[in-house]
């Protein structure tokens, strides 16, 4: 909020609309707000690159140079639970997170560890269709991501 006298600029607008927004979306889920988690799950939005729980400590350490690393894996595994975030295994066994919740697949870079992510109706009505005809016996297929593994050209 804006104390008398003082205006708000767009920039400090929009990063004000982004904190009500995640407070009211731990709150919704029936989270304490607090500022560490604001923070945290912040950072997952803006990082944009299925972040470890280390590239996180690094992104918001300015605003809270105690926070450890523990605590950043507690709240993202709170954020997980609750449905706010999912994981992410690199094919490195590294745990990253991923803010983005509707489906989509993820490019995994064998190099880099960078993964990024992957829409394609198309690839997703034939891994359908496939499944609908091909049955998996005593198996109930409720959704599926794929991981696609290579390389970025550069």
């Amino acid at each position: 909020m804006c104390s008398k006298g003082e205006s708000l600029s767009l920039q400090n607008h929009s990063h004000f609309t982004f904190v009500v927004s995640t407070h009211q979306k731990l709150k919704d889920k029936g989270l304490k707000v607090t500022p560490q988690r604001i923070a945290i799950y912040n950072a997952v939005l803006k990082l944009k690159n299925h972040p470890t729980a280390e590239n996180i400590v690094d992104a918001i350490k300015t605003d809270y140079p105690s926070i450890s690393v523990g605590t950043v894996y507690k709240v993202l595994n709170v954020l997980v639970d609750v449905g706010l975030l999912k994981k992410v295994k690199s094919d490195k066994d590294v745990m990253r997170y991923d803010a983005m919740l509707d489906h989509h697949h993820h490019l995994y870079c064998n190099d880099t560890d960078r993964i990024e992510d992957y829409e394609d109706e198309e690839l997703d009505s034939l891994v359908k269709k496939y499944f609908e005809k091909k049955k998996i016996k005593n198996f109930k297929i409720e959704d599926f991501k794929l991981q696609i593994s290579g390389q970025f050209i550069k």
